[in-house]
């Protein structure tokens, strides 16, 4: 069976190395060669070093793509953590079809960063979707689907992690059954009526408001935190006087609170917490200026957190 892979990130690596230990051909892989990777390679890095043929990943903008795919006989196309939306034209192309690997679960949480959302609405589940692409985004029939629980412990990170994890599985199903029939691959509608789309940018423009309850502020932070990698949020921050006071990392104390909210209470452990509506925030991890501070060093007891509107 011939593939073709659009892939970026870790995703869309874990891809790349699925393929090249099967039995069918891997046709090319399209990808950006700018991109940079933490502490390993890009997509296009991987694809040089093992001999892929390789095409730029803004290929997918031209609709004439669509003739390389058919010269070269592509039975599916894998579309994994892409940059770009792709031509319909291209995705009509493959003999099977295109299927694309998204972060969520299928019709809720289409769109962007959708990991971070699902964290950020307290959701205890979540999932990731192999679906047939369409025109437009995220709204083709689901081929196969993952659910997994979502701990108390879960970044945006760790969230993000179970998704590729889940969803390797999910393409080696999609693989096995275009192999033996095309026919057998699934095709579940999705009810548009339960459809939840997410765009660019973080909720709130970034800003923590501490008059919220202490589990929403909590999750706030972790669905930011993508520690040791960038976040495609911003941190969640707050004012301290004319500063800005970033907090990657946060944790709940189960001790109610009757203060104002944003009140600092450094206390004779030199630990730091913060007064939300409710209940008393634990401050693990600051950022001032970009730099990773001590929050001892920066909140004083007394002092109030402010935010913008």
């Amino acid at each position: 069976m011939n593939v073709l892979l659009v892939g970026e990130e870790s995703a869309g690596a874990q891809t790349l190395k699925l393929l090249l230990n099967s039995p069918h051909h891997l046709v090319g892989v399209l990808a950006s060669s700018s991109r940079k990777a933490v502490g390993g390679m890009t997509v296009w890095q991987h694809a040089e070093k093992t001999g892929c043929r390789l095409w730029p990943a803004e290929s997918v903008k031209d609709p004439a793509f669509a003739d390389v795919v058919r010269d070269e006989q592509v039975d599916l196309l894998l579309n994994v953590h892409s940059l770009f939306v792709i031509k319909p034209e291209i995705v009509e192309a493959p003999s099977f079809g295109s299927f694309n690997l998204h972060p969520g679960p299928l019709p809720r949480y289409a769109g962007l960063n959708a990991p971070s959302w699902a964290i950020y609405k307290g959701e205890n589940t979540h999932g990731v979707t192999l679906h047939r692409m369409l025109a437009g985004i995220d709204n083709g029939p689901i081929a196969y689907q993952a659910l997994f629980n979502v701990e108390e412990k879960d970044t945006g990170f760790s969230v993000s992690a179970k998704c590729i994890r889940y969803g390797m599985d999910l393409i080696r199903s999609l693989l096995e059954d275009a192999a033996e029939d095309p026919h057998m691959i699934p095709v579940i509608e999705q009810d548009f009526t339960k459809r939840e789309y997410f765009g660019k940018g973080t909720p709130e423009n970034g800003w923590l408001a501490w008059s919220r309850p202490a589990r929403e502020i909590f999750n706030f932070v972790r669905a930011a935190d993508y520690s040791p990698f960038k976040s495609p949020w911003q941190t969640p921050r707050a004012k301290l006087g004319d500063r800005e006071v970033a907090f990657v990392k946060v944790s709940l104390t189960g001790q109610p609170s009757t203060a104002m909210p944003g009140i600092i209470d450094r206390r004779g452990d030199g630990q730091v917490y913060i007064a939300s509506s409710d209940e008393w925030i634990h401050v693990n991890r600051i950022l001032i200026d970009g730099q990773l501070t001590d929050p001892a060093h920066v909140l004083t007891s007394g002092e109030r957190l402010d935010w913008e509107a």
